[in-house]
């Protein structure tokens, strides 16, 4: 049998602009394919048929990152989750990214998604996540909530994954080098130490180190898959990093006052074919492993919400 008009693989696509910015969401895993400012890439742009390697552009829920060997104990009572990332023995990531999410609303510069967690056996807890992504003259900003529907408290942590493009387009191992011509700076006072599974033992002071890039510093010291802490936050409660393009242009991309750290991976050495163009910086309200440690870990309790709001765009 012959199928023809089929959807995009990864389901409905909602696009939406104001003024200089457009971008493409998903229906699959509420993500953001697409963010262009003046036709130009912000973020290493997918197809709408093409497999998603390294979380491009994707909203981790209801954790970032790695869980040790895919166990974790909450309030006394321990849950095991799938391993998918067998060389480290870790979950990563969540669940989110995984599923359709439901569209709510749709207008010209906005677009609402939800998604409601399956009772997995290792997350049982039964959240309803809403992610609203809008368009401002500023760029995209986007509030993610989560509303505990269960009758137990549940545990619950978030990162956005966007790949920054480093405006060079490079193919596998030369994408090293471009991205050894961009710089970052990241307001943090601490980096997260991490073992050979890159889960976190412990923290240290930046001063001195690679992981200093509270002033605007190059990549060259790559690989970097690392987090950092201790954030530096605005008045307003509000923190950013702020990513410099090999051709010298500025992308901005942080949160408000429940971001409490950044992970930043340049995929040095990745296999040619998932390495993206550019790099991830990535907000966080927690960083790995935090549904063990407890780290920055939000408690939702039954009949309440937490949100989030990001943001990301072209820097003044």
């Amino acid at each position: 049998m012959t199928c023809i008009n089929l959807p995009a693989r990864t389901g409905q696509q909602f696009s939406i602009s104001h003024g200089d910015y457009e971008a493409v969401i998903t229906e699959l895993g509420a993500t953001m394919r697409k963010l262009t400012y003046k036709g130009e890439d912000l973020t290493v742009a997918l197809g709408p048929d093409d497999l998603v390697t390294c979380c491009h552009g994707q909203i981790l829920i209801p954790f970032p990152n790695r869980i040790e060997g895919g166990e974790y104990t909450f309030e006394g009572k321990t849950y095991s989750l799938p391993i998918d990332e067998h060389d480290r023995n870790t979950a990563i990531h969540g669940y989110g990214y995984r599923s359709f999410w439901k569209l709510i609303s749709l207008t010209e510069d906005a677009v609402t998604l939800a998604w409601r967690s399956p009772n997995m056996v290792g997350y049982p807890f039964d959240l309803y996540v809403t992610a609203t992504y809008s368009l401002a003259d500023d760029g995209m900003h986007l509030t993610v909530s989560a509303y505990n529907n269960g009758d137990t408290n549940a545990p619950w942590a978030l990162a956005i994954h966007p790949w920054l493009a480093n405006s060079l387009n490079g193919y596998g191992d030369e994408i090293d080098e471009h991205n050894a011509k961009c710089s970052l700076t990241l307001p943090a006072r601490t980096h997260v130490t991490v073992d050979e599974n890159l889960i976190p033992t412990g923290t240290e002071p930046v001063d001195g180190t690679k992981y200093d890039l509270r002033e605007d510093t190059l990549l060259t010291e790559q690989p970097f898959d690392d987090a950092w802490t201790d954030l530096e936050h605005a008045e307003d409660g509000s923190v950013t990093a702020v990513f410099t393009r090999a051709d010298g242009k500025k992308v901005r991309v942080g949160g408000d006052e429940t971001i409490t750290s950044f992970q930043v991976c340049t995929g040095t050495k990745f296999p040619a074919s998932q390495h993206p163009a550019g790099v991830a910086v990535e907000p966080q309200t927690a960083y790995a492993n935090a549904f063990n440690t407890g780290n920055e870990l939000i408690v939702i309790k039954p009949g309440e919400t937490t949100s989030t709001s990001l943001f990301l765009g072209m820097a003044e």
